[in-house]
């Protein structure tokens, strides 16, 4: 007998897996995939197999945008659009759509991290990109904005809300920024652990795989305003916005299994309780994390400024005299694995270990996770 958290006769027959992407998914909701799979809503086939304009499939895409615009209550004056390329395709999208909004063709970048350096260096092969801080960052937290370098009339302001591999969030947009200036925002992976104000923003975006499904769809959220007053003609039709507005994020053939997954997660949310119950639990499962590094007496150390500190991506080393211990890194990741846990060696540019607690993570296995880590600090102190 298989029971909800993956168990057949008391025997685990699934890991925890604490990747930065692709992440676990919730166990009944793989459940309720594999009940359709061979048979969705008898259709006689797989959601995966049915056209992308078959009325079976129209439905999963409008239940999926309808569920998100409760999820985030989305005005009307906001498109929501399912697209492809992940989020790396938005580095290049945003700056073709609006560098050119307003006269001085010059967008500001806030770069944090590896993946809003990235969408910099991305910009720039489109016009005039000014970094608000200085290159170079050791990416262990924010720069004071009394030392930004902020544009006269920016066409937009960009930021990363959570960088995956260096562990620094940012849960708002800074107060330094002009009201009028539009806030463009990668929320890859930290959208929905948190409730925040749409209204804010003029575009957000995020890849489904860390908090809302699987790999090959990217979620964007994008004032139709904006888009009207684009007036760049050379953008590459998969990229164009208004393109897929005008056809329901079906231009070309959309990842449908992916739309699929990304509108059971969103039913899922709502059945937890909404963004309010997954803040508290995404505030649980880091808080466990973090206590337990801070009271390892600097057996664990995460290097990043305490009020930017991730709670979905947490990068931390073993340390021994004062230096990273990688042989004891190598062990921990060894001995996870043999205790179920999957996934946890940190990215090449920060090494160490990283711990990422995306949605389908529970505050139970967090617990199991930071019980191993105690033990294994007894085991090697």
């Amino acid at each position: 007998m298989t029971t909800t958290d993956g168990h057949i006769n008391g025997h685990s027959v699934r890991k925890l897996n604490f990747g930065a992407g692709p992440a676990q998914l919730p166990y009944e909701l793989l459940e309720n995939v594999k009940d359709e799979f061979l048979n969705y809503h008898g259709a006689g086939a797989n959601i995966m197999e049915l056209s992308h304009r078959s009325s079976t499939f129209a439905k999963v895409i409008q239940d999926a945008e309808q569920d998100i615009r409760e999820i985030l209550s989305i005005p009307e004056s906001y498109a929501v659009l399912f697209l492809q390329g992940g989020a790396t395709a938005q580095f290049s999208a945003i700056p073709l759509h609006f560098l050119n909004l307003k006269p001085s063709q010059t967008a500001d970048y806030l770069v944090t991290g590896y993946w809003s350096e990235k969408a910099a260096k991305e910009a720039e092969k489109f016009g005039k990109i000014n970094w608000v801080v200085p290159k170079g960052s050791k990416y262990q937290g924010v720069p004071a904005e009394a030392s930004w370098k902020l544009s006269a009339d920016p066409s937009y302001f960009y930021y990363c809300a959570n960088e995956t591999i260096h562990g620094i969030e940012v849960d708002d947009i800074p107060a330094i920024i002009p009201k009028d200036v539009p806030i463009v925002c990668d929320m890859s992976s930290n959208f929905l652990t948190r409730p925040f104000d749409i209204t804010k923003f003029s575009v957000v975006f995020a890849s489904a795989q860390k908090n809302f499904g699987i790999s090959g769809v990217v979620l964007v959220i994008i004032r139709k305003d904006l888009v009207e007053k684009n007036t760049n003609k050379s953008i590459p039709l998969i990229l164009e916005y208004k393109i897929q507005i005008d056809n329901g994020s079906m231009y070309n053939t959309p990842p449908t299994f992916a739309i699929y997954i990304a509108s059971k997660m969103f039913a899922w949310i709502k059945q937890q309780g909404g963004l309010k119950a997954i803040n508290e639990g995404a505030d649980k499962k880091s808080s466990l994390v973090y206590q337990t590094i801070e009271q390892s007496n600097g057996f664990y150390v995460n290097f990043v400024e305490k009020k930017y500190r991730s709670r979905t991506n947490i990068p931390f080393r073993i340390v021994t005299n004062g230096v990273p211990d990688e042989k004891l890194e190598t062990l921990f990741i060894k001995e996870a694995i043999q205790s179920n846990m999957i996934e946890l060696k940190g990215h090449r540019a920060v090494g160490g270990i990283r711990v990422s607690l995306y949605n389908g993570i529970s505050v139970k296995e967090a617990t199991q996770l930071v019980n191993f880590m105690r033990t294994f600090q007894t085991n090697n102190s």
